[in-house]
Formats: structure tokens, sequence, C-alpha cells
């Protein structure tokens, strides 16, 4: 009686070891698997941020723009009337996919001088509460950016009226937009057109966002 005990607890061990060798490899794959799964959230996303500076009076030549902006130019001057398009900054973070952004500056002179000497500085601020890898209906990457939001405080010249110092007076606009959007990924999209000033000049905002190395 004694033997048969000891052949069936033996045997049971070696079916309890069987078990774990079969189903071992299945575990190794998932944990394989894994990485790849979580490999986007990694490596976060790209939000570029552009402001171009719109002008209604041609000034001269157009400035040289990044060659991503090509069809976006080439659709401004399709629909809007402005003369001319320059590239006034460009701003580019990392952002953890799922994560969110806050951006401020000043001191940037967007449009025409910057403030005669005591006065304030333009400011800019820019915020995406939300910034989220997703499949579109047809099952192309997108990035949602949720409550995407630009204020800026621009420092605007008036030609008509000089100042003690026999240079343009200028004046301080606020200037904005608060959407929720999307965008395929790595695709320049325009935002908003902001109209600033007197003589119909326009800052046009246009984002993209991509994974690193798209």
């Amino acid at each position: 009686m004694a033997t048969r005990k000891i052949y069936r607890a033996a045997l049971a061990a070696v079916l309890i070891v069987a078990g774990w060798g079969a189903t071992r490899p299945a575990a190794q794959a998932q944990e394989a698997e894994r990485p790849a799964a979580r490999s986007d959230e990694a490596a976060g996303l790209e939000v570029q941020l552009h402001l171009l500076v719109a002008r209604r009076a041609a000034d001269g030549e157009d400035e040289k723009l990044p060659a991503s902006l090509d069809a976006v130019v080439k659709q401004l001057r399709a629909t809007f009337p402005h003369k001319s398009y320059r590239l006034a900054t460009t701003l580019l973070n990392r952002v953890k996919n799922g994560g969110r952004l806050s951006v401020r500056w000043s001191g940037n002179p967007l449009f025409g001088q910057s403030p005669p000497p005591g006065s304030a500085p333009g400011s800019n601020e820019f915020n995406i509460m939300g910034v989220k890898l997703e499949k579109d209906d047809a099952g192309r990457d997108i990035v949602q950016l949720s409550n995407f939001g630009f204020n800026a405080r621009i420092n605007v010249p008036l030609p008509s009226v000089a100042s003690a110092g026999g240079l343009p007076a200028v004046q301080q606009e606020s200037t904005g937009i608060t959407t929720d959007l999307s965008v395929r990924e790595g695709e320049p999209t325009v935002v908003a057109t902001l109209n600033v000033g007197p003589a119909g000049d326009a800052l046009i905002l246009v984002v993209s966002a991509k994974r690193p190395g798209r």
C-alpha cells in the first residue's frame, strides 16, 4: 500500500512539472509582447507648433519656410488675401502619450517692433490638456488634442501714430483660441487664423504631432 502511495505522489509531481513546461512558452510569448504593446506610450509624442505671420501688404519676398509647411501655405494662399507669410517661431515639445502640455514665454515680438522701453513685453501661452494617439474610423493613426488653447498679448505698431522718440507707437492686443481637435499623425494642420492689428494682418497657428522617428 505504501509503495502505491509513493508511486501516485511521484506521478503527480511528474504531471505538474510537465504541465508547467507546456504553459511556460505561452507565458514567455506574452511577456515578449508586452514591451511592444507599450512602445508608443514609452516613446511619447512630439508636438510641434508653428506660428506664422501673414501680412496683407506685400513687404518684399517671402521668407523661406520649412518644406513641411509647403502644403499648408499653398492652402492659405488659396483661401486668404494675405500677400506674404513669415515664420515667427516654432515650438517642439515631447509629451507622454496620454499626457498634457503647457508652455509660456514672453518677449518675442511676433508683429512689428518691440514695445518702447518701460512698457510691457508681449506674452504667449500654449496649452493642451490631453495628447493621445488614437485610430480613426478608417484605421489611420491620429492624435487627439483635447482642450487645445493658445493665448497671446501681442505688441502691434500703429504706423500713423509716432511715439516721443519718433518711432511708431505700439498697441498691445490680446488674441487666442480654445478648441478640441484631432490631427493625422505627422501632418501639419491649420488650427486657427487670428486677425491682429489695424492692417488686417494675421497670426496663423499650425500644429503637428507624431511619434519620434516617424
